[in-house]
C-alpha cells in the first residue's frame, strides 16, 4: 500500500523522540511534583495550562551581553535550581556534587574551546574577583563552594576575555547547565534552553502559531516534508522537499533546524518571508506567508480496504484522548473488521494520556507499573468505559515507538488483546518530570522513575519485541510501499 504515514510519523519523531512526562501541562513538562497540583491537574488541565503556560515559557527578550555588568546571583540561580532538584527526584541517589561541578566546567571549557579562546592566556588585572568572590556573588550554596571553585576560576579568566560581539554570559551559563547536568550520564535526564523548550512545546500542546508544515530539522536546511492540510504553509505553495535556506533574508546557512523553526513560528497574523530552493527550480525565491493558529492533530484516521479501521497515534499530547474518542466513535460506528493502531515512530508524551489511550483498548487490569529509585512503586490501572475492547486489533511499532507508545504497546500485548507487527521498540521505560527553570531560562528533564509492563517486564534499553515481524526498508520507502501496513490488513483480513 502507498502511504507516507511512516514518513509524517518519522518526522514527529524526530522532533519529539523518547519524551514521557509525568504531571504535565500542554507539552511544556511543568513541574507540579507528587502533589495538590498533580490531582488538580487530572481534574482540570485547561485550567492549569491557562495559569503557568504564559509565564512559564516567555523566552528573555534579551540577554547579558559580554561588556556590560552582569548579575551572577540571577544568572545562575536556574543552576542551583537544577541541582536542588537533581537531588530531589532523579532516580539514582545520592548524587555526587564533585561531578556536577567537573560537568560544569567541562561545559565551560568547552564552550570557550568553540569560540578558540584560550583563558590561560588572559592576564587578570590586580583588581578581578577571585574565584571565591564570584562564587560568593553567584550566591553558591555554601556546601558545593569548594568543588564549584575551579569553575569560577575559569569563568572570571572568560570574563576578562575578548568575547564581545561573540556570545553572552547566558550562553556561557546554559552550556555549564547543560554539561552539568548530563554528568550525570542519563541520556533522558537532559537541560531544554528556551529555544528547545519552545520546541517541546510544538511536540505536545497540539496548537502553536506559524505557518503549519511538518518539517525536518536534521539536516544541512530546514525541510519541508508536508505542508499541513488547509495551511499557511499549503495556501502559499510550499511542496514537500522544499528547503528553507533563509528566513526574513537571514541566511540560515549552519543554524540549528530547531532554532530555524523557532524564527518561522510567531504570533498569528504577522507575516514571515522564507526562502525556498526547490529542485527543479533555476534559482532560489521568496514565499511570503501570513502565520496563523495551527492546530496540529496527534491522531489521524480512516476506513481502509477491507472495512479495516485505521488510527495513527503520531505523538501521545495535550488533546489526543479526545481526538482519540472521536476518531473511535467514528470509525465504529462503520462496523469495521477490525482495527490498526500505528505507533510507528511515536516517540512519547503525557504518562496519563499514554493510561488513557491504552484504556480505550482493555475493559480492567493494569496498564504499566511505576518504580522509583527506592524501589517503591505506583500502579496505573485501566480506567473504566474504553469504547474498543473488543474488535480484532493490530499494534504497528518499529524503533522509534518510544516512551508512552511502549506503555500502550507492552500492555496490550501482555493482556493478549492486540498482535503487535513491525520491529523493535526503542526501549526507553523512564519517566521525567521537566520544572521549568527561573528567570525563562529552559526546563530541566529529570528521569524519576523507570515502568514496567503489566508482567513486571523493565523495557528500558531493550525494547518490545513484536509478535510478527516485519521490516520497513529504504527500499520501501522510496517506493512508497508499506509492508508493515499491508501485513497488519492481511493479518486482520485473514
Amino acid at each position: 500500500m502507498k502511504s507516507n504515514r511512516v514518513m509524517i510519523g518519522l518526522v514527529i519523531g524526530v522532533l519529539f523522540a523518547g519524551t514521557l512526562v509525568c504531571a504535565t501541562a500542554a507539552g511544556l513538562g511543568i513541574y507540579f511534583g507528587f502533589g495538590e497540583r498533580v490531582e488538580a491537574f487530572f481534574e482540570n488541565p485547561t485550567q492549569l495550562i491557562e495559569e503557568v503556560v504564559s509565564p512559564a515559557t516567555e523566552i528573555p527578550a534579551t540577554e547579558t551581553p559580554f561588556g556590560a555588568d552582569v548579575d551572577l546571583e540571577t544568572l545562575f540561580a536556574p543552576v542551583w535550581e537544577a541541582r536542588r532538584i537533581l537531588h530531589n527526584d532523579f532516580v539514582s541517589q545520592p548524587i555526587d556534587d564533585a561531578i556536577l561541578a567537573q560537568g560544569a566546567l567541562d561545559g565551560l571549557n568547552g564552550i570557550l574551546e568553540q569560540l578558540g579562546v584560550n583563558v590561560a592566556a588572559v592576564d587578570l588585572p590586580s583588581t578581578a574577583p577571585s574565584a571565591r568572590d564570584l562564587a560568593d556573588e553567584a550566591q553558591t550554596p555554601a556546601d558545593i563552594i569548594d568543588h564549584f571553585l575551579p569553575f569560577f576560576t575559569i569563568w572570571g579568566q572568560a570574563e576578562y576575555a575578548n568575547l564581545e560581539g561573540l556570545t553572552s554570559y547566558d550562553d556561557l551559563m546554559r552550556a555549564s547547565l547543560a554539561s552539568m547536568v548530563s554528568s550525570l550520564g542519563d541520556p533522558h535526564t537532559t537541560y531544554l534552553d528556551p529555544v528547545e523548550l519552545s520546541q517541546e512545546i510544538l511536540g505536545l500542546d497540539g496548537e502553536y502559531e506559524g505557518i503549519g508544515a511538518w518539517v525536518d530539522p536534521t539536516g544541512e536546511y530546514l525541510a519541508i516534508i508536508a505542508p499541513m492540510e488547509g495551511s499557511p504553509a499549503e495556501a502559499a505553495g510550499l511542496q514537500p522537499g522544499d528547503i528553507v535556506v533563509a528566513v526574513d533574508g537571514e541566511d540560515m546557512t549552519g543554524v540549528d533546524g530547531n532554532a530555524v523553526i523557532s524564527r518561522i513560528v510567531g504570533p498569528a497574523g504577522s507575516l514571515v518571508v522564507l526562502t525556498i530552493q526547490r529542485d527543479g527550480s533555476a534559482a532560489n525565491f521568496d514565499v511570503e506567508i501570513e502565520r496563523a493558529s495551527i492546530f496540529v492533530p496527534s491522531v489521524q484516521s480512516e476506513i481502509l480496504e477491507g472495512n479495516i479501521a485505521y488510527i495513527q497515534l503520531l505523538t501521545f499530547g495535550a488533546s489526543t484522548s479526545i481526538e482519540l474518542e472521536n476518531a473511535l466513535n467514528d470509525l465504529l460506528a462503520q462496523n469495521p473488521q477490525g482495527l490498526i493502531l500505528d505507533m510507528r515512530n511515536n516517540g512519547g508524551g503525557f504518562l496519563h494520556t499514554s493510561v488513557e489511550v491504552t484504556s480505550q483498548f482493555l475493559s480492567d487490569g493494569i496498564v504499566l507499573i511505576e518504580e522509583f529509585g527506592d524501589g517503591s512503586q505506583q500502579v496505573y490501572e485501566v480506567n473504566e468505559g474504553g469504547l474498543a475492547t473488543e474488535i480484532n486489533m493490530v499494534v504497528l511499532i518499529n524503533g522509534g515507538s518510544a516512551s508512552a507508545s511502549e506503555i500502550v504497546a507492552g500492555a496490550l500485548q501482555d493482556t493478549g488483546r492486540a498482535t503487535l507487527i513491525g520491529e523493535l521498540s526503542f526501549g526507553k521505560a523512564s519517566v521525567q518530570l521537566s520544572p521549568i527553570l527561573e528567570n525563562g531560562q529552559g526546563a530541566l528533564r529529570v528521569t524519576i522513575a523507570h515502568f514496567l509492563t503489566p508482567n513486571e517486564t523493565l523495557l528500558h534499553g531493550v525494547g518490545i519485541a513484536p509478535d510478527i515481524e516485519v521490516e520497513f526498508t529504504q527500499e520501501d520507502a522510496d517506493a512508497e510501499i508499506d509492508p508493515q501496513l499491508d501485513a497488519a490488513i492481511e493479518f486482520l483480513s485473514n
